[in-house]
């Protein structure tokens, strides 16, 4: 084998995720250009030359983090001013800030949420088709080297969100053009998807088109799948079916469809959507913080039992407010389990599966990412342990869920391009990065002339 690009060796442990769940103790893995080649003990790899060894004693290695539903590029410029019972009003107000955007504004805003996704171990992740000016913040994907899925949300149907509203050709001429012009982008870092925002708010001409291309292009489609009571009631009553019978009807279920939140589902739309391959995307910071009642009707546990693929995902910087992956898995190991009262729910296997290999299975990824395998993409976290979070070490996937989170990623890697080295992004200087952003939401608010002041006097 010729010289390896970079060997990373002698990790205290690397959690593999391979199909066997390997953990291997004093572990090394070797990268060739953009894919691993090599896994396993340090000694057995010890003679294996590379343009670049990193010393890895005291790290634990693991795939990068897929997250399944995030909105980058609007919410970091005005992070955190929502209150926490804005309620109906609040995506109206988000809609309205984001339509004032320009291209240079929705690039930074991007860039900032990228930085703090992969600074976090995070190296794929989707963002549902709210990104306005995809050219320009292809700069942003290319500057980064991250992994993601994109595309541009339509809708035709009024809603009243402050989305907007196109004639049923446009929206579909729309998903075919951005499909075209960004799958497959940035050497297939980049895949875009359909995008119809929600089914509530899309013709079902629309949805089926939509479906259509998905399997024309080869590539995926996903919706916003949070089903009030309302929205169940009146399907009911229109087509006397429950929301996902109703879209099995249409043929828009299946294996390259990716459904997200997953909220007002009975246990018979689980069993279609596991019948049909339909995958999922659970996005618990989201719920809990909107107070949805995930923990109290959400089946997720049954969607597992049934055999469904089922990701994590985060949600916009304003609205969850957090897009830390890691944060994510350990509320999915604990929710259920206080909810079920039952402390077998969500293992923490199960929780560090959703974010890796079980996260890129409901991306359509899982033969490319989410395993740390021979032939499989070079996207992977260096945790340092060195660090009380971290301590004392003896089973590192309770300590991963549990314990640790984004402070200890020491190195991230995509695509076989270290992006974070020694906790710091290389792309970018962040702090300059961020005084950008804080600008550009001020200037924001003043010219949509939204304010959302602290309850509390700042004086």
């Amino acid at each position: 084998m010729p010289n390896a690009t970079v060997k990373i060796e002698g990790a205290r442990f690397i959690i593999t995720m391979d199909p066997q769940r390997r953990i291997i103790g004093d572990g090394t893995l070797v990268v060739q250009g953009q894919r691993i080649v090599q896994v396993g003990k340090a000694v057995e790899l010890a003679e294996v030359q590379a343009d670049r060894v990193i010393d890895a004693r005291d790290m634990v290695l693991i795939p990068g983090f897929c997250n399944g539903h995030m909105h980058i590029s609007y919410a970091h410029a005005t992070r955190g001013i929502f209150p926490d019972d804005l309620g109906s009003a609040y995506l109206p107000n988000v809609f309205k800030l984001q339509s004032v955007m320009t291209e240079d504004e929705e690039y930074h805003t991007s860039l900032l949420a990228i930085t703090e996704l992969l600074k976090y171990g995070t190296t794929t992740f989707m963002d549902p088709g709210s990104t306005k000016h995809l050219g320009r913040c292809l700069d942003a994907y290319r500057q980064a080297g991250c992994r993601i899925i994109v595309g541009a949300h339509v809708t035709d149907r009024p809603n009243p969100m402050n989305l907007p509203v196109s004639t049923t050709a446009d929206a579909i001429n729309t998903v075919e053009a951005t499909i075209e012009k960004f799958d497959g982008q940035l050497d297939g870092r980049v895949r875009a998807w359909a995008m119809p925002f929600a089914p509530n708010f899309c013709t079902d001409e629309l949805l089926t088109e939509c479906k259509r291309l998905a399997d024309q292009y080869g590539t995926g489609l996903t919706l916003h799948y949070n089903n009030g009571q309302n929205y169940v009631d009146a399907s009911l009553k229109e087509t006397g079916m429950r929301p996902t019978q109703y879209l099995e009807k249409l043929g828009i279920l299946g294996e390259n469809v990716t459904l997200s939140h997953m909220l007002g589902l009975d246990e018979s739309e689980v069993e279609v959507l596991a019948r049909t391959g339909t995958r999922a995307v659970v996005v618990p910071t989201a719920a809990v913080k909107g107070g949805a009642g995930m923990t109290q009707s959400g089946l997720l546990p049954e969607m597992l039992d049934a055999g469904m693929a089922v990701g994590l995902g985060t949600d916009a910087g304003n609205n969850s407010n957090l897009l830390e992956t890691n944060r994510a898995m350990y509320l999915i190991a604990v929710l259920y389990k206080d909810a079920r009262q039952d402390s077998r729910a969500i293992p923490a296997e199960t929780a560090l599966e959703m974010a890796t290999i079980q996260g890129a299975e409901a991306l359509g990824l899982d033969g490319e990412i989410g395993s740390l395998e021979p032939g499989k993409k070079a996207d992977l976290v260096l945790f340092d342990t060195r660090s009380v979070e971290w301590q004392t070490l003896f089973n590192p996937v309770n300590n991963l869920v549990y314990n640790a989170d984004g402070r200890s990623v020491h190195t991230v890697m995509v695509d076989g391009k270290i992006v974070v080295e020694d906790h710091k992004p290389l792309f970018v200087d962040e702090w300059e990065l961020i005084q950008k952003v804080q600008g550009i939401g001020e200037d924001m608010l003043a010219r949509t002339g939204l304010s959302f002041p602290p309850r509390w006097p700042v004086v």
